[in-house]
């Protein structure tokens, strides 16, 4: 039942990336999946996501896109290579089956699952490419694959936020380790990867798509950042407190743009990738 692949190998960037989710796992629901949860209806709709469907959520995390999809009424299998974040999405979702694995050796026979979705996932994995390739080997004929990744900084306000304040504000820290394929933040990036992986190229596409990320408080911003990420979580937890607290003090700044009657609304850009087989 698992992937005719070699075996995934080992790497510092997915030790590191498995490390922060472990820790993270607890805390993502209520912090940085409320940037995330807003494309999920569109990623499950990209996906052809129905009752009856059996469908796949690779990294499926805590299981956001997972309950949504049991809502649709579709048979629901989840993977992730986290056992704490698995360990929140069966507690939350029992109707769900969940894996413990990679998304480079997917736990499943080829041709079983009817939808695959990733929401946020790709971009965490060393090997982007052949993580998509084993998407495709699961899916039945006519199935659909969709993934969702951000867009850079430059366009999404609330990572530039913390990016110019941790540049202006932070102390200096270890340099992190970078994704072995590079970054994946354009429509055409994930075309070519769809592509690399086995999709036909008529079959494979990827466009932008915008939602808002809605906060409380202006420290909701930062406070998602440091419980439900890596990478960012790693540069805040590094930081001194007086270091942090003038990030906190520069972000708050910067978010009095998106102020609105309950707090704040600010928006977010994705990609939105999908292929049919």
């Amino acid at each position: 039942m698992t992937s005719d692949g070699p075996p995934v190998e080992p790497h510092p960037f997915r030790a590191f990336e498995h490390a922060g989710w472990q820790g993270a796992a607890a805390h993502y629901p209520a912090s940085f999946a409320r940037a995330t949860s807003p494309y999920v209806e569109t990623l499950l709709d990209e996906a052809g996501a129905r009752a009856g469907k059996r469908l796949l959520d690779i990294a499926c995390g805590p299981g956001i896109a997972s309950g949504a999809a049991l809502q649709r009424g579709c048979h629901v299998t989840g993977v992730d290579f986290s056992s704490a974040m698995l360990g929140v999405a069966r507690g939350r979702l029992p109707a769900a089956v969940f894996h413990e694995a990679d998304a480079e050796a997917l736990p499943l026979p080829g041709a079983s699952v009817d939808a695959a979705v990733s929401n946020f996932g790709l971009h965490h994995f060393p090997d982007p490419a052949r993580a998509l390739r084993e998407a495709l080997r699961v899916l039945r004929p006519g199935g659909r694959l969709a993934a969702t990744v951000w867009v850079a900084p430059q366009l999404n306000p609330g990572w530039q936020l913390m990016i110019d304040a941790i540049a202006a504000h932070g102390d200096p820290v270890p340099a992190l380790p970078v994704p072995p394929r590079g970054l994946l933040n354009r429509a055409e990036d994930c075309v070519r990867l769809l592509i690399e992986a086995g999709a036909s190229p008529e079959r494979a596409s990827a466009r932008m798509v915008h939602a808002l990320w809605r906060l409380d408080t202006a420290d909701d911003l930062v406070d998602a950042f440091a419980a439900g990420t890596v990478r960012m979580r790693t540069l805040l937890a590094a930081q001194s407190p007086g270091a942090l607290a003038a990030i906190r003090a520069a972000v708050a700044d910067g978010l009095v743009a998106f102020r609105s009657d309950s707090g704040f609304l600010v928006p977010t850009r994705a990609i939105l990738a999908s292929a049919a087989v």
